[in-house]
């Protein structure tokens, strides 16, 4: 695998520089699939007698948490908007620098760091996307419901960030080399493109907000690059 200097270069400063000695990829991929998992487990086991009604919560949750990954990932990720400028420098100023669609492959376990959220986002996500709407729709419509959201939620989580991490596998993996991963890692591969990045290619996971909202990358990509003043334009 062939890395460009510059891209080797940044790789190797950020190395230094963010990634603490003591960072264990194996741990945070563990602890991020782990507490997904249990909350999933948690919410399913306390199910009972499920209506006929109630299992419309599943389809609405996974539409709601689709729109949810579009539009984080469409404004603060790529646009520096006060209170959340961290957000942005850390996604498109180091993951965007990181990865590039000349170079997407991670080389090593330690690389996780870059392409995995940190633990404290994982809490956020509970925090005001999962829990309080799951509380609600369980107090609203029935306790049922109120697990099925929480569970789809976490769930969706969990894909997202093992989506995310196989997309930046290297392409001869066994993970790279399933047919639907492949066409979902070259429109993610799109989206690393500097040239497309703010416009095109948001979510992560399932294409539907993309689909919906036009932003589809086209298949030839505009003649300049975006330079580093109008990245978050």
């Amino acid at each position: 695998m062939l890395i460009p200097a510059d891209i080797a270069e940044f790789r190797e400063t950020f190395r230094n520089k963010r990634i603490p000695r003591r960072y264990s990829g194996a741990l945070h991929l563990a602890l991020t699939v782990g507490a997904s998992t249990i909350v999933v487990l948690y919410c399913l086991l306390h199910l009972r007698e499920i209506q006929t009604m109630e299992w419309l919560t599943i389809p609405i949750t996974f539409l709601y948490a689709n729109i949810t990954e579009y539009i984080t990932h469409r404004v603060p990720m790529h646009h520096p908007i006060p209170g959340l400028r961290k957000v942005f420098a850390g996604h498109t100023m180091e993951h965007h620098h990181f990865f590039t669609d000349e170079s997407m492959e991670l080389e090593g376990i330690r690389d996780l760091a870059i392409i995995l959220f940190p633990p404290l986002m994982l809490a956020i996500f509970v925090g005001i996307f999962a829990f309080p709407v799951a509380f609600l729709v369980g107090s609203i419509i029935s306790s049922n419901a109120g697990y099925l959201f929480l569970a789809v939620a976490m769930g969706y989580y969990a894909n997202y960030e093992l989506f995310h991490l196989a997309y930046h596998m290297p392409g001869n993996s066994r993970v790279g080399r399933m047919p639907f991963m492949e066409r979902l890692r070259l429109h993610h591969k799109r989206h690393h493109d500097l040239r497309l990045m703010s416009r095109f290619c948001f979510n992560i996971t399932y294409p539907i907000c993309d689909l919906i909202f036009g932003t589809m990358a086209p298949k030839t990509a505009p003649k300049t690059k975006e330079s580093a003043t109008s990245l978050g334009a």
